[in-house]
């Protein structure tokens, strides 16, 4: 490689570099505007001129917003835990079980009943939302955490998404397993769930990032306060006679803080999962 070729390859790294700052930076200020909103007074927030950093960081905001009585955040906080994992538990099971008949179980029609289960994935969620709402109240839910979790306990994309990695581990294991007496079930437990590990994890993280952030379906759901959950609860810190800004912003990071941290933990199998194919349409 002569000079001239190395120049260029070196403007050409610096420019990649230049490009992906650029990119962190841009990502990266709405999230740091907000840490700096949730630490300022309400004079700081309102002001026309831009306060970059509060003077005095008000740590207390974050007590306050925890500590409302009129808009109770830690009772919005639990409940969007158990609403998040419970969605997420039952998700992850359906989406197992189903991704498993679809892949290796053989019954008549299997492959029509997936096609029309996949032209399903067309259809708006907002077109069978009043359908959900009515299966809701028949069944007396409303109002309770149960009314946000069980509409949302499978997906097909999910299932379409795991058959796909399922389908990549050769039939030949399935058949010597059976031949050995091993039951389906324990074959799906012991064999094809371990080796989907990080594709589950991926699919999880997903879920749980869809549930902790809905904010239609609670809040068309919910009436009583100690049924919302942490999507709503940011709603009511604006009123008629103003809204809380500060406050609003320490809710907001109180609300994205439990996302950020399961990232970054769990981030190694999200890179092992779509290494391995497990996403790939």
């Amino acid at each position: 490689m002569n000079d001239s070729m190395k120049i260029e390859s070196r403007w050409a790294k610096a420019l990649v570099i230049i490009l992906l700052t650029l990119g962190a930076i841009t990502m990266l200020f709405p999230f740091f505007w907000m840490i700096s909103g949730s630490l300022k007074t309400i004079r700081e927030i309102t002001s026309p001129e831009i306060i970059w950093w509060p003077e005095e960081e008000q740590w207390d905001n974050y007590t306050t917003v925890l500590t409302m009585k009129t808009n109770p955040f830690g009772i919005y906080f639990k409940n969007s835990i158990i609403v998040a994992v419970a969605n997420t538990v039952f998700t992850l099971l359906t989406t197992i079980l189903g991704a498993f008949a679809f892949s290796r179980l053989e019954f008549k029609g299997r492959d029509k009943l997936f096609s029309v289960l996949l032209a399903t994935m067309m259809v708006p969620s907002q077109m069978y939302i009043i359908t959900n709402f009515i299966t809701i109240t028949r069944m007396n839910l409303y109002d309770s955490l149960w009314a946000q979790i069980l509409p949302y306990t499978a997906s097909v994309f999910y299932i379409y998404l795991l058959r796909q990695f399922f389908n990549q581990i050769p039939d030949q294991i399935y058949l010597a397993a059976k031949v050995d007496g091993c039951s389906d079930w324990k074959y799906l437990w012991k064999m094809m769930v371990p080796n989907a590990k990080s594709s589950l994890v991926t699919i999880g993280l997903f879920n749980f990032i869809a549930s902790w952030n809905a904010y239609l379906w609670p809040l068309m759901v919910t009436g009583k306060v100690e049924k919302r959950v942490l999507s709503i609860g940011l709603k009511y810190f604006a009123s008629d006679s103003g809204t809380d800004y500060h406050l609003m912003m320490a809710g907001a990071t109180i609300v994205i803080l439990p996302l950020i941290v399961i990232y970054l933990v769990f981030q190694k199998y999200i890179i092992q999962g779509i290494a391995r194919g497990g996403l790939k349409g």
